[in-house]
C-alpha cells in the first residue's frame, strides 16, 4: 500500500489522557502517536492497564470525568476530532467511526430487541428510516452470519450466546458504512472455536466493506493473523510501532522480545518459553526513565534517568528505547 498522506485515514499525534483523582494525576495515555491507513488493520497490543482501551475511548471522545484528554491531535478524515463540538462528534460516532465494545452484554440494551437496536442506530444517523431501517437491520444480521435474521431480530440480548451478541455488535458497528472500526478486545471470554469464527467474520467484513480497523487485544497471535501494522503499548506509552511481519521476525523493543519469548519461545525452541520478570507497574507508581527498565535484561544507567523518545529506526519502524 502506498504510504502517502492522502492514504492516511487516522493520525493520532502526541495524545495525552489523564485521570484527575484528588491531588493525584494518573497519566493513562502518554505521548501516543500512530497512523492508520485506509483499508488497514492496525493492531494495538499490550497487557491489561497498558492504556489500549483509554486510547480507543480518547479517539471516540468517550473519556468521562475524572478522565480528560489533556493534549494531542486526533486527525480523522482531515478533521481534528478534538476541535469538534459534542454535537458534531455525535455525528462521527457510529456514522464515520464504529465501535465494537469489549463486553457485549453491557454494550447492548437488555430491554430492547436486538433488531430494534440495530435499526435505531441506522435511523439516528439518517441512513434509512422506518421499514428501510428494519430491512437494513435484517440484511446486516444475515451478513454477520445469522441463518434466521427474522428470528434473531425479535430476540433480546439475554437470549443470545456471547458470540452471537458479539455478532450483533459487529452488525451495529458497520450499519452506517463507517470508514473506521475500533474493536476493543471483541473476543474476550469467548471459547476458542467462537473466537475463531468472530475473527474470521471481522476480517471478512473489513475486507469486503473496505474499512480500516483498530483491533485492540492482549493476544499477539490475533495480531499476527489480523493486522498489517502493530503498536505495542506499555504503562501508557507506545513503545514500538512496526509492520506485523517485521515485529514477529525481530521485534525492536525488549518488551516485545519478552512477550514473544513468553509465548513462542523466541529463543528458537517452542519448549523454552521465557517469562518476563516482575510485573507491569501501577500508573500511579511509575519508575523514572524508561518505564520498562526494572524488567529489562538490557537495562543501562541511562535508562534509569530520562525517558527515551520515540524514534524512527527504519521506514515504518519506530521504537522508544536507548538501544537504538
Amino acid at each position: 500500500m502506498i504510504n502517502t498522506k492522502d492514504n492516511k485515514l487516522l493520525e493520532v499525534t502526541g495524545l495525552n489522557t489523564a485521570f484527575f483523582t484528588g491531588e493525584e494525576v494518573i497519566r493513562a495515555v502518554n505521548d501516543v502517536t500512530f497512523t492508520v491507513e485506509r483499508g488497514e488493520v492496525f493492531g494495538l497490543v499490550g497487557e491489561s492497564g497498558s492504556g489500549k482501551t483509554v486510547t480507543a475511548h480518547s479517539i471516540m471522545r468517550l473519556v468521562h470525568p475524572p478522565g480528560r484528554i489533556v493534549s494531542g491531535r486526533i486527525l480523522f478524515e482531515g478533521r481534528d476530532l478534538l476541535d469538534l463540538s459534542e454535537k458534531q462528534m455525535e455525528g462521527v460516532r457510529g456514522s464515520r467511526i464504529g465501535m465494537v465494545f469489549q463486553e457485549p452484554m453491557t454494550a447492548l440494551n437488555p430491554v430492547l430487541r436486538i433488531g430494534e437496536q440495530i435499526a435505531e442506530t441506522i435511523e439516528i444517523h439518517g441512513v434509512r428510516q422506518g421499514n428501510g431501517a428494519r430491512e437494513r437491520a435484517l440484511e446486516l444480521l444475515g451478513q454477520v452470519g445469522f441463518e434466521d435474521p427474522e428470528k434473531r431480530y425479535i430476540q433480546y440480548p439475554h437470549q443470545l450466546s456471547g458470540g452471537q451478541r458479539q455478532r450483533v455488535l459487529m452488525a451495529m458497528a458497520v450499519s452506517c458504512d463507517p470508514s473506521l472500526i475500533v474493536a476493543d478486545e471483541p473476543t474476550t471470554a469467548l471459547d476458542v472455536a467462537t473466537e475463531s469464527q468472530i475473527l474470521g467474520l471481522t476480517r471478512g467484513l473489513v475486507d469486503s466493506l473496505g474499512m480500516s480497523m483498530i483491533f485492540i487485544t492482549h493476544d499477539l497471535t490475533i495480531v499476527r493473523s489480523m493486522g498489517r501494522s502493530v503498536g505495542l503499548m506499555y504503562a501508557g506509552r507506545m513503545v514500538e510501532r512496526n509492520r506485523v511481519e517485521d515485529f514477529f521476525r525481530e521485534p525492536l523493543h525488549p518488551y516485545g522480545r519478552g512477550l514473544l519469548g513468553s509465548i513462542y519461545g523466541f529463543s528458537g525452541s517452542a519448549k523454552r518459553l521465557k517469562a518476563i520478570p516482575g510485573s507491569v507497574p501501577k500508573l500511579s507508581e511509575l519508575p523514572a526513565g524508561c518505564k520498562f527498565h526494572p524488567r529489562c535484561p538490557f537495562v543501562m544507567d541511562v535508562c534509569k534517568g530520562d525517558e527515551p523518545a520515540m524514534k524512527e529506526v527504519a521506514k515504518d519502524q519506530w521504537v522508544r528505547c536507548y538501544l537504538y
